[in-house]
Order: structure tokens, then sequence, then C-alpha cells
């Protein structure tokens, strides 16, 4: 069998706060309580027309009592100059013995409000409007209003019926088992003619991240909000300091410009020195080998080197034989042009 939970106490410390902020000793526990009670059950009955939503409580220890009101039409409430407030302060401090002081909370989209949205469909039930069409409507209304899912849940003897039965409908999406899910719940009773009528309404608005969550903590949030468990956040680098860092300043433009002409130059200077003495050396290493290379080649012939590149022991006594008939040849050239001379 399913059980059914009231989906604002199932999210109470998780990021929805209590209605009633306050503690008492065991004795007087029971007292405080019937007290608050008595307190909802006055305002509602004297303000059935206003629009409340919710109304809060707050007792100090100076045996204040501090009652805010959720509203949707704060005017009915206020009443011509304030009379209407003032009246009702001074009756719930002489019902209850205590210091009462009131606040008005207006609030700007009562379609997203399910205790709202759930009484006005029993007020139209009572006008013996069709639930069908007023659930239609409620419906509509709301998911234009910027939520996204909602449902609406009727039941008793619906149009007369001699048998009661139940009808609900739904549009979007209502995940009652996401704790992170911000759903507003509301129910309100419609007394007709042939019995009561029961009207639930369920209205998802949005997802609450933890994020928004730290900020409404930081904010100053409720008890509820702060007692319930944060995850944990990573770790964020350390920033470098900026103290222990010797800050560097740019360069002005004239001091590069000076900068950059001076090195220039000073390299044009440096190439002009080097140039003649790179030309000095070109020639002298040039015309060495040309006075060292004649004598080699006219008194020795050509001389064969090893395959590897390297001549050895063996290559002197060929290159010895090759000069001995050179020298020959030579004084019977020299014979042979004087007999020609003669003849």
């Amino acid at each position: 069998m399913g059980h059914k939970v009231h989906p604002n106490a199932f999210r109470l410390g998780v990021f929805r706060p209590w209605e009633a902020n306050w503690f008492a000793n065991p004795k007087d526990y029971t007292k405080m309580l019937h007290e608050d009670l008595e307190m909802r059950r006055t305002i509602l009955a004297r303000l059935c027309n206003a629009g409340i939503a919710k109304i809060e409580t707050e007792r100090s220890s100076n045996a204040q009592l501090t009652v805010t009101i959720h509203t949707a039409k704060p005017g009915i409430v206020i009443g011509k100059g304030g009379s209407s407030v003032d009246q009702l302060r001074e009756d719930l401090e002489k019902r209850f013995g205590n210091r009462v002081r009131i606040s008005i909370q207006e609030i700007k989209q009562p379609e997203l409000n399910a205790q709202l949205v759930a009484e006005n469909i029993a007020s139209q039930i009572e006008r013996r409007i069709s639930y069908k069409r007023a659930m239609k409507q409620a419906i509509l209304r709301t998911m234009r209003s910027g939520a996204k899912g909602v449902r609406v849940y009727c039941g008793g003897r619906l149009r007369g019926a001699e048998m009661a039965r139940r009808e609900w409908d739904r549009e979007g999406r209502v995940p009652l088992h996401t704790l992170r899910a911000d759903i507003d719940f509301g129910r309100a009773t419609a007394k007709t003619t042939f019995g009561a009528i029961g009207v639930k309404c369920w209205i998802y608005k949005d997802q609450i991240s933890p994020q928004q969550r730290r900020l409404a903590i930081a904010d100053g949030a409720p008890i509820g909000e702060a007692i319930a468990p944060q995850p944990e956040l990573p770790e964020l680098p350390t920033p470098p300091r900026t103290d222990l860092v010797e800050p560097v300043t740019p360069p002005l433009p004239a001091e590069v410009t000076a900068e950059a002409t001076a090195e220039a130059t000073a390299e044009a200077t440096a190439e002009a020195t080097a140039a003649p003495a790179r030309r000095a050396r070109t020639t002298r290493t040039t015309a060495a080998p040309k006075t060292a290379a004649a004598p080699a080649t006219e008194s020795a012939g050509p001389t064969r080197t090893s395959p590897r590149g390297s001549t050895g022991p063996k290559a002197a006594p060929r290159a010895k034989a090759a000069a001995k008939p050179a020298a020959a040849k030579k004084p019977a050239a020299k014979k042979s042009t004087t007999t020609r001379k003669k003849s």
C-alpha cells in the first residue's frame, strides 16, 4: 500500500523552512502550540477573502510575537489607513496576552501558489461551476505563469452524484520523490449543498541547486536551511601572491627606439672593422698554394695514391723510379737541338 507524505513536510530542513520559528520549555510547549493554532484559525476566519496563502509566527525572548501574513490582496488586510491591521493586532493582544507585531508580505504571482490555486478552484465549485472547467483553467493559467508542472485533484460528490469519486488532471511533470524539486502543495474544501468536495494542488516550479541554497544561508536563511547538510565544495587553486613578485615596468617608446639605434650602430661598426681582416686572410691563403705547388709538379710527377686515399711506404719507391727516366730524357733533348743547329 502506498503511504502518502505531505510534500511540504517532506522537504522541511532540505530547503523549505518551518512556518513556526520558536523554542519553548517542555512545560510551556503545549500552551504555545495551541496559541499558534488558535491564532491561525482566528486570522483565517477574519480574512477569508484576502487570499492568505501562509502565516508565519516567530517568538522572541522578550515575549513578543511576530506574525507574518503572506497574502495576494494586501489592501484588504491593511484596510483604509491601516485600520484593519491595528484592530487585528489589538484583538490578538487581548486574547493571548502577548505583544503582537504584524507584518504583511505580498504575493506577486498568485498563480504559482498552490494554496491560492486550490482555494480558487474550491470557490468556483461552490458557485456551481463545472469542476472540469475550473481545473482546466487553473492548470492553463499556472503553466502560462512559468511553472514546469501542475497537478490538480478533486474528490467527493462531483456534480451531485450519489456515489463519490475522484478526478485529477496533470500537465508537465511533478517529481514528488526529488527532494531538490521545489514543489508547492495546497488544499482547500468546497462546501456545497450536496456535501464537501476536497481540492488538492501540486505545483512544480523548478529544481533548487546547491548554490542557491548556499546563497540563501549566507543571506540569513531560517534555521531549517542552516541545519541541512551541504555538499562538499571542490578545492579551488590558491591565487599567486602579488606582494612577493616585483612588478616589471615596460620601457617607454622613446627608450626602446634609443636602445634599438645604439645596437644597430654597434653592429655596423663591428662589421666594418672585421671586413679588411677577412680580405687579407683570403688573399694570403690563395697565393701560398700556387708557389708551393709549382716545384712539386716540376720535380715530381704524378703520385699514385692508395685506394683508401693515404700514401704509405710502398708509394715512395714508385715515385723515385718515375723521376729517374724524366731526368735522363732532358739532356738527350738538348743534344738533339744542338746538332740540328750545326747542320
